[in-house]
């Protein structure tokens, strides 16, 4: 009943009141992040996968510019991050964009990464339970570790918790969410450059 119907009420519900206390905040914080992008906008968009893979786009703040080389390649990002981007970044505030996608639907506020469209082929039949659920802002896998465990281990955790959502689950991720958050801990790109994008093995 609760991951049915209750859960996507609570989501609706609490997405819903925090966009609207937290408005001016995001709109100041957007015009920061525009005057501060060298152009390149205050959002940043891409394809992800969500309930049962079917396809939505995720929005989140912009941290970085579009400066490329003399080549037309985008520089690295540590050369691309704004200093207003690395603490939007830092404290995870790149993520509050995700509330509307929350209160559209498409995603929920715990539950497994949305990842890239590109990785769909790569999961096996267990993995791919991963989208059973909505996927969320933040989930059981980044409270866990995020990215410093594997792939493996991560779909673990996402299946697992795929298997096992509870409203006091949900609760407990939410908990320690805020104490990573808080703590600066964890809190990374989904996938920097140090990072080995997931190639079906890993």
């Amino acid at each position: 009943m609760y991951r049915n119907f209750f859960k996507r009420l609570i989501d609706a519900l609490i997405s819903a009141l925090a966009l609207v206390i937290i408005l001016i905040p995001l709109i100041i914080l957007a015009l920061l992040l525009l005057l501060f992008n060298k152009g390149a906008g205050a959002f940043f968009t891409q394809v992800r996968v969500g309930r049962n893979a079917e396809l939505f786009k995720i929005v989140k703040f912009k941290t970085m510019t579009d400066e490329r080389d003399s080549d037309g390649k985008l520089l690295p990002d540590e050369k691309r991050m704004t200093p207003i981007g690395r603490f939007v970044r830092s404290t995870s505030l790149d993520e509050l964009p995700q509330l509307l996608n929350v209160l559209k639907g498409d995603m929920s506020l715990i539950g497994p990464r949305p990842l890239l469209e590109k990785y769909i082929p790569l999961y096996s039949i267990e993995q791919f339970r991963r989208h059973d659920v909505r996927p969320g802002i933040t989930g059981w896998a980044q409270v866990n570790g995020r990215n410093n465990i594997s792939w493996t281990k991560k779909f673990e955790l996402d299946v697992w918790y795929v298997e096992n959502t509870t409203l006091l689950l949900d609760l407990e991720i939410l908990w320690l969410t805020l104490m990573k958050v808080i703590a600066r801990k964890d809190i990374t790109s989904e996938e920097p450059a140090s990072f080995q994008p997931f190639n079906g093995k890993n």
